[in-house]
């Protein structure tokens, strides 16, 4: 155990590597959704119906599109970073909420119910040293 005990003095560069990791692969989740324009957020935001929500499907979807984009943006620079966390976990708990509901499995909706999880985990924990939150 020894060895790995130093590690915890490198608590903020771990945080800074999952924050910028996950960030960037949200933005180019996000992007393609923010492209696919009005038709595509509308499909995108039907998910809504799923949990009872049914009015405005196309802003639902522009929300979900800017969710991963501009949330990915800033938990990578650790801006704002836990008030991004919380329409990301909003996010993946529908795209959870929705492949089970299509029947995909646990396999389909595995990634969003992971992603919940860090994204409440770095809500939790915050952005660390290494962030524009901290200066």
């Amino acid at each position: 155990m020894a060895p790995f005990a130093t590690l915890a003095k490198h608590r903020d560069l771990g945080l800074l590597i999952l924050r910028v990791g996950v960030g960037v692969m949200f933005i180019t989740h996000g992007v393609p959704k923010l492209a696919r324009g009005v038709d595509g957020w509308e499909r995108l935001g039907r998910t809504m119906e799923l949990v009872g929500i049914g009015f405005a499907p196309t802003l639902w979807g522009l929300l979900a599109a800017l969710a991963e984009t501009l949330g990915g943006l800033c938990l990578a620079l650790g801006l704002w970073t836990r008030a991004a966390c919380l329409p990301l976990v909003f996010t993946m708990v529908m795209a959870a909420v929705n492949h089970l509901a299509k029947g995909d499995g646990f396999g389909k909706a595995s990634h969003a119910i992971e992603a919940c999880f860090v994204f409440a985990g770095i809500f939790f924990a915050g952005p660390g040293r290494y962030s524009f939150d901290r200066r």
